[in-house]
């Protein structure tokens, strides 16, 4: 399984509503890309103090495999969200963080 996860450091501007579209976004692929196993969205609920960094929102896709992730990365309707949150975040793509980690969970 891969657990891509993406965070982000939203200009203080964006309003909560539109980083729930953003999001919601994100969720409705696992309705169209096969592999997708598992969409979970959120904000940072760690009680240590500035260890985010800014990195205050954030989500994590797991896909079944590393095919099905490549999948999604290539999806236009994944690169235009993708293109959104890139706009909206402190710093264009220098407030997004993306971290991909393989594990051994289904």
């Amino acid at each position: 399984m891969i657990r891509h996860c993406v965070f982000i450091r939203f200009k203080p501007v964006i309003s909560a509503a539109y980083k729930a579209e953003l999001f919601e976004e994100i969720a409705a692929l696992r309705n169209r890309l096969p592999g997708i196993l598992a969409v979970h969205i959120g904000g940072n609920v760690s009680p240590e103090t500035g260890m985010d960094k800014g990195y205050a929102d954030g989500f994590i896709v797991d896909f079944a495999d590393s095919f099905s992730r490549d999948a999604y990365l290539d999806d236009p309707g994944h690169r235009e969200t993708g293109a959104r949150l890139v706009a909206a975040a402190e710093g264009g793509i220098g407030g997004i963080l993306v971290y991909d980690l393989e594990t051994a969970d289904r």
